[in-house]
């Protein structure tokens, strides 16, 4: 677990690293509660904050208000509050300012490896939550709104914006493997088209329905053709074991979408749609690109 520990001692600091030190916690340690902040701002690995309430130039409280708006629905963020002043605090003033626990200072080794032990629980606990809300149950790829969030921000980042490509996957004739092999074979073919999509490591979801969308960043638009045969030829590959042992075969068409600065990552998605309707207009299991106005096969 990252621990940041805010105080304006530094015996404090070496005191609670040395206890922790044994226990395999990376720690960073502030005499200022503005820098600790930017710094748990900046750095999301950041897990657990144990923070005393006498701090400057912000004071413990305000820090812990601070602290808890960072710990978002999307990011788990434990704060914990230590004061030489224990017994004068008052516990609820303390929680409802933020934080997560209270405890004396200096901690005693067993009390604080205790209250640790508790933290790592719960956020394991928020952790499993995140993951059940971002992932979709039948493919086990991130959902939709997971995807796209995770999106934004990688093309947030300075200069990553024209390294991206999206490609939108759909299985040709999904409705006919529905009704012809049953649901339940439908079902494995989302399931198998969704393992080709994990062994590419690129970010992907399921879209909606038997419709998959992938994020490439990086790659060019030669390289991202590649990708996309390649994701292609695999599916193709592909054998759903059916009813009475049948093998199943499927395909897929593929979109690939450019970035823009028109239109940012709804223009692509877009783009990518487009070029997903021209390649399944065109026969399927072909990968078509769409990268400003214009709709090309790409061959391979």
């Amino acid at each position: 677990m990252h621990i940041v520990i805010v105080d304006t001692s530094r015996v404090v600091h070496r005191s609670i690293a040395e206890i922790l030190a044994s226990s395999g916690h990376k720690i960073t340690c502030f005499t200022d509660a503005q820098k600790a902040l930017d710094h748990v701002a900046a750095d999301d690995t950041v897990a657990c904050v144990l923070t005393s309430l006498e701090t400057h130039p912000i004071d413990g409280f305000a820090l812990c208000w601070q602290l808890r708006v960072l710990a978002n629905a999307r990011r788990p963020l434990a704060i914990l509050v230590m004061s030489s002043a224990y017994g004068s605090r008052d516990l609820g003033e303390v929680l409802d300012s933020g934080a997560d626990d209270f405890m004396s200072k200096p901690p005693g080794v067993g009390e604080l490896m205790a209250r640790l032990r508790a933290t790592e629980r719960l956020l394991g606990l928020q952790r499993d939550l995140i993951r059940q809300a971002d992932t979709d149950h039948l493919s086990q790829l991130l959902n939709r709104g997971a995807f796209l969030r995770r999106a934004e921000s990688l093309a947030e980042r300075p200069g990553s914006e024209s390294a991206l490509m999206a490609l939108l996957i759909d299985i040709d004739h999904f409705k006919t493997i529905n009704d012809r092999h049953g649901h339940a074979v439908g079902d494995a073919a989302i399931r198998s088209v969704a393992g080709v999509l994990r062994e590419t490591g690129a970010l992907s979801c399921r879209w909606g329905g038997e419709e998959f969308a992938v994020l490439v960043d990086g790659h060019g638009q030669g390289g991202t053709a590649i990708v996309a045969h390649t994701i292609r030829r695999r599916c193709a590959m592909l054998r759903i074991i059916g009813t009475g042992e049948e093998r199943v075969s499927l395909t897929v068409s593929i979109g690939v979408g450019a970035w823009s600065d028109q239109g940012g990552m709804d223009g692509m998605m877009r783009r990518a749609d487009v070029a997903l309707y021209a390649a399944k207009t065109g026969g399927r299991n072909r990968v078509s690109m769409m990268t400003s106005d214009a709709v090309v096969e790409c061959i391979g």
